[in-house]
């Protein structure tokens, strides 16, 4: 349903979302330094099945809207941009305020359903998830093929995949190197500098890309 061209610009552009340190990402780390590896890799279980929930919605909800209507689909581009910069700029500014997310508490360790759906709570609540499932996924549907809600779920799959790939990724680096991150402030607000800026571009990007007609 989905050509191989859209689907490999859609996983790109998903990648360079994923990557980006956002609310999931940081939780998954926090989740990762306070209480351990297993609890960080629950935490990405529970995120992934509430980023899939927010795909099912709009699937099933928007996307029949949005593919009639060109207004709505230009509303929704330009709103999610704005929100995805505004995201950028609000990362740049608070970027020494990681420190707090990568030292984590010393809590006691979580039950594994509580750290499931502590998880799933933050996934389906992400702010730039909603923004790119709402704003940029329609951009990648073929309208000419039909069957829209299947692209999306299709689509949406794709970036959970990619998903919970790279935040697996960040909570095992996080619960192997939580010394080395805690011990310079200097190094999560490069992190936090760079996630920003590249969110800004990225919002940018969905402004002046997408359907025209």
């Amino acid at each position: 349903m989905v050509s191989t061209d859209r689907l490999s610009a859609f996983a790109a552009l998903s990648l360079l979302l994923i990557v980006i340190p956002g609310p999931s990402v940081l939780f998954v780390i926090g989740r990762a330094l306070a209480h351990g590896r297993r609890a960080a890799l629950t935490t990405v279980v529970g995120n992934t099945i509430g980023a899939y929930t927010l795909v099912v919605a709009v699937a099933l909800g928007v996307g029949s809207v949005v593919q009639r209507s060109v207004l709505v689909f230009t509303a929704l581009k330009f709103a999610g941009a704005a929100y995805l910069v505004y995201l950028g700029v609000k990362a740049w500014r608070q970027r020494g305020s990681l420190r707090a997310a990568f030292t984590g508490s010393e809590a006691a360790p979580h039950g594994g359903l509580r750290t499931l759906w502590e998880g799933f709570a933050v996934g389906v609540a992400n702010p730039k998830t909603v923004v790119f499932f709402a704003a940029v996924l329609p951009q990648f549907v073929d309208r000419e093929q039909g069957h829209v809600p299947g692209q999306m779920l299709l689509l949406g799959l794709v970036f959970n995949v990619i998903a919970i790939a790279s935040d697996s990724l960040w909570g095992l680096v996080a619960s192997a190197a939580r010394d080395w991150f805690a011990r310079s402030p200097r190094r999560l607000s490069v992190v936090g500098g760079v996630g920003g800026l590249t969110m800004i571009g990225l919002g940018v990007t969905v402004a002046v890309t997408g359907r025209k007609d």
